[in-house]
């Protein structure tokens, strides 16, 4: 091999390690493309027989409304858009592991409050600790509404945790790993149970 194949090749090697590492930081869709910030994705479980799309469940009728995922894979659900704690530089795509808002539409819902996800109280039956939606009150110091996503085995494939240690490096949180937690024929999403893996739909 000539000096200038060499040079031209290991140029070629360089470049590929430079990009393959910069995807790693991001979050990928199931098309394998980077997740962009407040661009519209559907949240769907990695793994069969756990629901569909993301979406807005009501327990009992009132507000505020609980985040499930549809009974079904139909196309139904509602898609989110994820806003960063700190944006890094000037990205365009969501990092792992970084604090970040996962917000529905506004018009998705009729409670007339915010609809980012947030982390609620312990439920009282199962103990499990239940993703509602709304801004936080103060009642868990104001991180509640702090989410990230976390990398698993599997390339694509997530976790989402709330764990906003981004938000405030000093506090000892009790975090935990979103999972879901079925009540009368519906899918909550919850911590304190068996992770469950995501995947982010752009479509």
């Amino acid at each position: 091999m000539s000096t200038r194949s060499l040079t031209i090749f290991t140029l070629a090697h360089i470049w590929l390690l430079m990009a393959t590492t910069s995807i790693a930081q991001f979050i990928i869709d199931t098309g394998g493309e980077p997740v962009e910030i407040d661009e519209e994705y559907f949240i769907v479980p990695a793994t069969a027989g756990n629901g569909g799309r993301s979406t807005l469940v009501t327990r009992d009728g009132s507000c505020p409304f609980n985040v499930g995922v549809e009974n079904t894979n139909s196309r139904n659900g509602l898609d989110v858009k994820f806003t960063p704690f700190a944006p890094h530089n000037d990205d365009d795509f969501v990092r792992l592991n970084r604090d970040l808002r996962i917000s529905f539409d506004e018009d998705s819902s009729n409670c007339g409050r915010s609809t980012e996800w947030r982390l609620g109280e312990r439920d009282a039956k199962s103990g499990r600790r239940l993703i509602i939606t709304g801004r936080d009150d103060s009642t868990i110091g104001s991180f509640g509404n702090f989410f990230r996503i976390v990398q698993t085995q599997t390339v694509g494939i997530y976790n989402i945790q709330w764990c906003p240690k981004e938000v405030c490096p000093t506090c000892d949180f009790i975090c935990g790993t979103v999972g879901i937690f079925r009540e009368n024929g519906k899918i909550l999403l919850a911590l304190d149970g068996d992770a469950l893996p995501f995947v982010f739909q752009n479509e």
